[in-house]
């Protein structure tokens, strides 16, 4: 499916003229490969750990989502998600990312703008979330300046595209 969406998305460029754009790369669903957090004093960490898990769809009229897991998160006791102990909510919680919403490409900047609908974490409901961009060797790699991981720190997350 994915294969098909963008052979016909670079039949519509080639049939019409046009130069592809920057925007028409985004297009496809991407897997986690990495994911750190540095601070301005230059230390690392990986807050999903060291080998995270994780999908990021973006659709060709502007749709996206993305999750990331940290793999090693403990099962609950219970086999209800919603008996589960305080410390085992909270671990689960720590442990996982997922929002989706629209998306825009700013060319000029090299970003990205998530425009979040829904979140695992509601402070981002509404919000816009801005990931600098850059291409490389097949790979989709976002940075977030001072986000999460609050001022002074870059987030950099690398993505590639699912086969």
């Amino acid at each position: 499916m994915t294969r098909l969406l963008l052979l016909t998305s670079l039949a519509a460029i080639l049939v019409s003229g046009q130069s592809p754009k920057i925007s028409d790369e985004f297009i496809g669903v991407w897997n986690l490969i990495s994911f750190e957090r540095r601070t301005a004093a230059g230390e690392v960490t990986y807050p999903m750990g060291g080998k995270p898990v994780g999908r990021l769809t973006y659709d060709a009229v502007g749709r996206m989502s993305a999750q990331i897991m940290r793999p090693d998160r403990p099962k609950f006791q219970s086999a209800s998600s919603g008996r589960g102990s305080a410390e085992e909510k909270i671990a689960a919680f720590d442990g996982f990312i997922a929002y989706y919403g629209t998306y825009v490409v700013n060319e000029k900047d090299h970003s990205v703008i998530h425009h979040v609908e829904a979140s695992l974490y509601p402070n981002w409901v509404g919000s816009d979330q801005r990931r600098l961009y850059e291409f490389s060797d097949g790979k989709l790699i976002l940075r977030a300046i001072n986000g999460s991981g609050g001022p002074g720190t870059e987030s950099r997350l690398v993505w590639e595209r699912s086969r």
